[in-house]
């Protein structure tokens, strides 16, 4: 599945959730890594963007693990961007 431009706009902008931690880790990974992920991993980081941001920030705290395998592994890559 290819995005359009005005498909990439609203997800960047879905990427922006107003709370700054979360902010901070999805954005980056939208500029920086989307357009080069697999279609699969693409869906998955959609399918990230539509839980809610309780369940986001327990889990990129790791104070939590969503229940969907692909959820979690793109979480895991996401943390590990920025560790150092």
């Amino acid at each position: 599945m290819r995005f359009s431009e005005l498909e990439l706009n609203r997800l960047r902008w879905r990427s922006r959730r107003g709370m700054l931690e979360l902010d901070l880790l999805l954005l980056p990974f939208f500029d920086e890594v989307f357009r080069d992920l697999p279609e699969v991993e693409q869906l998955a980081f959609v399918h990230l963007l539509e839980q809610e941001d309780p369940d986001l920030l327990m889990w990129f705290s790791q104070k939590g693990e969503s229940e969907v395998p692909e959820l979690q592994d793109l979480v895991d890559r996401i943390l590990a961007r920025v560790r150092p």
